[in-house]
């Protein structure tokens, strides 16, 4: 429960760092902290339908798609949460792809083998 608890402030930190990063994104670490348990609701139920139904464009795109599919759910998150707003796609699919590589970091810190954070190494 702990480490939910840490995973979700950090996520929550990351999104307020990539809103200071990002033309585009506001958002406040009350609302971040919201956002985050959205973003990870979509990702875990709405994404995986999204990346089914788009599977034939997203093979012909090499896998591409999934980088609209991530802008698209961070849309999504900002529609739902309040005091977190995302103007417009660019700033969406550049956002989401931060969140990724920060939602990669954050996992490599909180899952106590550092596999993510130390790539290429054994």
């Amino acid at each position: 429960m702990l480490k939910l608890v840490i995973r979700l402030v950090l996520s929550a930190l990351a999104l307020v760092v990539i809103a200071k990063l990002v033309n585009g994104i506001h958002v406040t670490f009350l609302s971040a902290l919201g956002a985050a348990v959205v973003l990870g609701l979509l990702n875990a139920f709405l994404r995986p339908i999204f990346v089914l139904l788009t599977l034939p464009i997203t093979l012909i795109t090499f896998g591409l798609f999934v980088f609209v599919i991530n802008a698209v759910l961070f849309l999504i998150a900002a529609w739902l949460v309040p005091g977190f707003v995302v103007h417009g796609f660019r700033a969406a699919l550049l956002g989401s792809i931060l969140y990724a590589i920060a939602g990669m970091i954050v996992h490599g810190i909180t899952s106590g083998t550092g596999r993510a954070l130390s790539v290429g190494r054994r």
